[in-house]
């Protein structure tokens, strides 16, 4: 009799419920789209399957054959794959709950009396996925309970039969089960001998229970081997070859690492090189010795990156694709449990074996200040080892700690490269414009008693340099006014000081707003016409909202007084010569100070040289 409900609005009303309707192919199209990365998971999903009725088996009967799960791939002459294990098997009414149902997963519990962290797959949706290569699934299968032998027949455009077999036949199967695909002609390459034995391998290599494929001569290979990094006996060779594999070079250490709260554990192996920035972590994980996935990126905290794991897990609960893991307070607890042994280990190679700590500083310098910064503990063992760029040369954080008692920096490398080559060498400054190294600094005072921290401004230390003296005001005044009208083109004014060293003739100096109001400048000249005027509106929007005079915002050219060449340029009079010079000048001091050269900037520096040479050798140029 159907069951009846009442319809919404209407309680009085009653109509008969009635099943969803499920359209296999749109499930099908949906495993293969949105849920699993590649059809090639249909062999892990078999693999998963098999292992699962092993285990099943084994808790009915203790005492039954060693497990084991065979491959044969399709040929020449065997157009069909098969995939046979000798588990639990199945029952007709088990047949029919689990293979004709799509995500029966609790009544799969019952069937093959498995507690949720005792399997890996799930056989409704596992054989589902073989539909991703195969429009045709047939399935053999005695029950390890008893009762007839079943074939249950499945169709990509969702029909399937299952008939019990008679008992002369079912007395010919061992017990088990056997999937058997046809390939589709677009996917037959995936169950051919080389693309089975490989995904065999990878997916299933150390699995519990033997897994052979079968070879072109009829002979069969055994993939599965020996988990050497769940093994605590294992030679340290054997691991670093393992590692040497995952990470594609020797690493530069092994250690293990757990946390048993979700029974995870494996190795840790760290990277003989420094990986890309903002790259993902990507750790090889496996769940019940099942590959899950080889670039799992949120096991490890976001500091963990000098390291690549290989991981064995049962508890942690895999997504609907078992590429992945559900987040929740079992993953968050794994992270930090992983993180803290992490931490132990680099605090304990610290006082050990202070020269591989050296190597795993030298190869992870930047990503250990990103580490120091978060951890007061590690920071005061890293500072000895972590270097920043001063304008007196790198330097470690210790040693330049002890040298001052005010921690001076820069917030950009723009900055430090103006003004680092006249600071005085017995008080330098720090290059804090790479990551971390800001905060590095502040974690540094913070932990260090007596040290004060001071940002450096590049007006301020132009202001900070002397001024010619008095009785050469009315040249300075006048080498100040010439040279800025030769620079009115060029967006910088002329400033006159006295600096060291005195062989250096002129600084480049600029605000990081100045700077980026140039830039924005720049790209308004060469941007095409819509882009142009949209630069131009936020260069303007910038400027009003930054104080800086929009177009009136200029570098300036920090002429040094101390130098020779600058004091003679005072007293030239031919306005040709004195204009290429200074031109000359100000572009040595964009090259000195880094800064790129516009398109204009380049043909200026070619003119110039070219004048200076008609002008030397005494040829006659047009200098207009």
């Amino acid at each position: 009799m159907p069951t009846t409900a009442p319809e919404p609005g209407n309680p009085a009303e009653q109509v008969p419920a009635r099943p969803f309707q499920v359209d296999l192919r749109g499930v099908v199209d949906l495993l293969s789209r949105h849920i699993y990365s590649s059809p090639q998971v249909f062999l892990r999903e078999l693999l998963q399957n098999g292992r699962d009725a092993i285990e099943a088996r084994r808790r009915l009967d203790p005492a039954a054959p060693e497990g084991r799960m065979r491959i044969t791939p399709a040929a020449a002459g065997r157009p069909d794959f098969t995939f046979t294990d000798n588990g639990i098997g199945l029952t007709p009414a088990e047949a029919t709950d689990l293979l004709a149902t799509v995500g029966r997963s609790s009544k799969r519990d019952e069937v093959l009396n498995l507690r949720r962290e005792d399997y890996l797959g799930q056989f409704g949706i596992g054989l589902l996925s073989c539909f991703m290569v195969s429009d045709h699934i047939t399935v053999l299968s005695r029950s390890a309970r008893g009762g007839r032998a079943i074939e249950w027949v499945g169709r990509a455009e969702g029909t399937f039969h299952i008939r019990e077999l008679p008992e002369d036949q079912t007395d010919a199967l061992p017990i088990g089960t056997t999937v058997r695909l046809t390939p589709r002609p677009d996917e037959a390459e995936m169950l051919s001998a080389a693309r089975v034995r490989a995904l065999a391998a990878r997916f299933g290599q150390y699995l519990p229970h033997p897994v052979e494929v079968a070879a072109p001569d009829g002979t069969r290979d055994t993939l599965t081997r020996a988990p050497v990094f769940l093994d605590p006996h294992a030679h340290p060779e054997q691991v670093l070859e393992l590692g040497t594999e995952i990470v594609g070079a020797k690493p530069l250490a092994a250690f293990p690492v757990e946390a048993p709260g979700t029974g995870t554990r494996g190795v840790a192996f760290v990277l003989p090189y420094a990986p890309p920035p903002g790259g993902n972590q990507a750790n090889r994980v496996y769940l019940g010795r099942m590959l899950l996935s080889e670039r799992v990126d949120d096991l490890l905290p976001d500091w963990g990156f000098f390291v690549r794991c290989v991981l064995d897990t049962t508890d942690l609960k895999p997504t609907a694709s078992r590429e992945s893991f559900v987040g929740g307070d079992d993953l968050e607890h794994t992270r930090t449990e992983l993180g803290a042994q992490l931490r132990r280990w680099l605090l304990g190679t610290a006082r050990t074996d202070p020269h591989l700590f050296g190597q795993v500083m030298g190869v992870h310098q930047q990503g250990m200040k990103a580490l120091a910064v978060h951890d007061a503990d590690l920071a005061r063992i890293l500072f000895s080892w972590l270097t920043v760029e001063t304008s007196a040369g790198t330097m470690k954080v210790t040693d330049y700690a002890a040298l001052t008692p005010r921690v001076r920096y820069t917030e950009t490398v723009d900055e430090f490269r103006q003004i680092a080559a006249v600071i005085p060498a017995d008080a330098p400054i720090v290059n804090a414009g790479y990551a971390f190294d800001a905060d590095l600094l502040r974690q540094l005072v913070e932990l260090t008693p007596g040290l004060a921290l001071e940002r450096v401004s590049v007006t301020a230390e132009l202001d900070n340099l002397n001024p010619p003296p008095l009785a050469d005001r009315e040249s300075v005044v006048a080498l100040e006014d010439r040279a800025t009208a030769v620079l009115a083109d060029s967006g910088a004014e002329a400033a006159v000081r006295m600096f060291a060293p005195v062989d250096l003739p002129a600084l480049y100096v600029a605000d990081p707003e100045v700077l980026r109001h140039i830039e924005r400048s720049k790209a308004t000249d060469v941007a095409p016409t819509l882009w142009a005027g949209l630069v131009s509106d936020a260069d303007a929007f910038m400027a009003k909202h930054a104080a800086v005079r929009g177009a009136d915002a200029t570098a300036r050219l920090c002429l040094n007084w101390s130098n020779p060449l600058v004091r003679q340029l005072a007293d030239v009079r031919d306005e040709a010569v004195f204009s290429r010079s200074v031109q000359l000048v100000y572009l040595q001091a964009m090259l000195a100070g880094h800064r790129p050269l516009s398109a204009r900037d380049r043909r200026l520096l070619t003119t110039t040289m070219t004048d200076l040479v008609h002008l030397s050798i005494g040829f006659e140029s047009d200098l207009a």
